[in-house]
């Protein structure tokens, strides 16, 4: 009898191990599509008629990626006026920069896009799609995705940098800014660093071997 129980138990036991074990392989695992996908789509916002797409810290795209202490840091992104009449950006700030600078274009007009940094990484060739028929769009900030729509035809461009960082800026981490437009508002992003457009062979420099004296 007591043969009996000993064998159930031990048979209990690693029931129970091998549940726990399946289920640590699970938890806590971080998919790919989780840790990447902010990189290469850039941060997404709307404030009232207004869309924000694809704001990124433009990737220096060097073996060393980050933006050190100090530097200035350009955005790259695009802003969408649903809208019936024109908006203007009046300011770009930051709590990792002395300040932001906006260089350009800084009128979004009516049914029209304003491309603000380099235009490949902003997504030039996607702002010369036809003007969409939507209605404006209005409600609270967003950091979610948009559905696929048509946009509007870009008019407009310049840049924003962030001057003066208080700290490095390093791929995979985000710096909350905000974009104050005359009419629509303030809206702050989560803004990620953008993917590297090239692949660089970044090896350490071989350190050559001191002859021996003898």
């Amino acid at each position: 009898m007591r043969l009996q129980k000993r064998r159930m138990l031990g048979a209990t036991v690693l029931g129970f191990g091998a549940v726990m074990a399946i289920a640590g392989c699970g938890a806590g695992q971080i998919t790919q599509t989780d840790t990447q996908q902010a990189a290469v789509n850039g941060a997404y916002a709307q404030v009232g008629g207004l869309s924000i797409r694809d704001a990124a810290v433009v990737n220096r795209d060097q073996c060393e990626q980050a933006y050190p202490q100090g530097s200035s840091a350009p955005l790259s992104l695009r802003v969408i006026n649903q809208g019936p009449k024109d908006d203007v950006l009046e300011s770009v700030t930051s709590n990792l920069s002395a300040g932001g600078v906006i260089g350009g274009s800084k009128t979004i007009v009516a049914s029209h896009t304003l491309v603000l940094g380099p235009a490949q990484a902003a997504g030039d060739e996607q702002a010369e799609k036809p003007a969409s028929s939507s209605a404006p769009s209005s409600g609270a900030p967003s950091s979610s995705q948009p559905s696929a729509e048509p946009t509007p035809t870009k008019v407009g461009e310049g840049t924003v940098t962030l001057e003066g960082l208080k700290t490095a800026i390093w791929p995979g981490q985000t710096v909350k800014v905000t974009f104050t437009f005359r009419d629509a508002g303030a809206v702050t992003v989560d803004v990620p660093m953008a993917a590297p457009k090239q692949e660089h062979n970044c090896r350490p420099e071989a350190k050559h071997d001191q002859p021996a004296h003898e």
